[in-house]
């Protein structure tokens, strides 16, 4: 493959990413027959079909499969050959990709910030997704690293805890039992609960709690963000169970109340993880070591409990 171009692998990548040639020719800069010429002449190339069109729906041939993992390696290799040779001219430069729990996107921006206000050569990549969404990007290493709960065992990652994330219960201002103190599991239980979806870290943590501590509170609706989940509350159709670090704006206001129920709030903690083994750029592990040292000094002052 004499004439296959650097150029023809990226928006090749795009393509095979999205599945999607008009997501990709946004976010390539191109127009949509630039990338779809692009892709011609790359097949051309290879003598084979790279992808085919299912109705409106765009899938990998074999051959795309095949190609979509050598172009992400050759893509990984350039990027890490990019950050070497910046770290040996002295430089703190290099492309960063960062994934984020969609949780933990609350104090990932102001992390962000701090991380490139102390390495302006940074070029950071920042994703806020589900946790399936995460460990699917850690599982094909499609990232450099994640900012997520406890990942699995079974995974073969590196974790290292670096902020407490206490899940508590909410309710809105107005609410019967706000104001009191030391409130039993068993009377919180009798509430009706408004939740995150299946597969939420948060969803799994509450499962466990109420498992071990025997009770099944009634639940009334599953909403798939953390907004959706406090505006749901506010809105009267039941209680919820959230991290601290999504509640400040509405716990300044007075929109929303934590209720001090026994056993809450659940300690949590945030980890930065990625793929055992991986060898982390220069600016993976200038970010990296930064978290570590100084993630903590970002969570919300003044709003936590103390575990009973």
């Amino acid at each position: 493959m004499k004439n296959l171009t650097f150029r023809q692998l990226k928006v090749f990548e795009t393509v095979a990413r999205h599945l999607n040639y008009t997501k990709a020719a946004q976010e390539l800069h191109l127009t949509q027959p630039a990338v779809s010429m692009q892709v011609k002449q790359l097949e051309d190339v290879v003598g084979l079909p790279l992808f085919e069109q299912m109705g409106r729906k765009t899938f990998l041939t074999e051959a795309g499969h095949e190609l979509y993992r050598y172009s992400r390696a050759i893509s990984a290799m350039f990027a890490e050959m990019d950050d070497v040779f910046g770290a040996l001219k002295g430089m703190e430069r290099g492309v960063l990709s960062v994934s984020v729990a969609t949780t933990a996107g609350y104090f990932a921006a102001r992390l962000l910030a701090e991380v490139a206000r102390t390495y302006p050569g940074l070029q950071i990549s920042l994703d806020v997704t589900n946790r399936e969404t995460l460990l699917g990007q850690l599982e094909r290493n499609e990232c450099d690293l994640v900012i997520m709960g406890r990942p699995p065992a079974e995974m073969e990652l590196e974790a290292e805890p670096f902020m407490d994330n206490p899940l508590v219960v909410l309710a809105p201002a107005n609410h019967r039992l706000a104001g009191r103190t030391a409130i039993p599991l068993a009377e919180v239980a009798k509430e009706n609960f408004v939740v995150r979806e299946e597969g939420s870290g948060t969803r799994s943590a509450i499962e466990r709690f109420f498992a071990a501590h025997k009770v099944q509170p009634t639940t009334v609706m599953e909403l798939g963000s953390n907004e959706a989940i406090k505006q749901a509350v506010i809105a009267g159709l039941g209680l919820g169970i959230a991290s601290i670090h999504t509640l400040e704006l509405e716990l300044e206001t007075g929109r929303l109340v934590v209720l001090d129920v026994e056993g809450f709030p659940i300690v949590r903690h945030w980890y930065v993880v990625h793929r055992q083994g991986k060898r982390l750029s220069p600016a993976a592990q200038a970010f990296r070591a930064y978290v570590l040292q100084e993630g903590a000094k970002l969570a919300p002052a003044g709003l936590f409990l103390s575990k009973r």
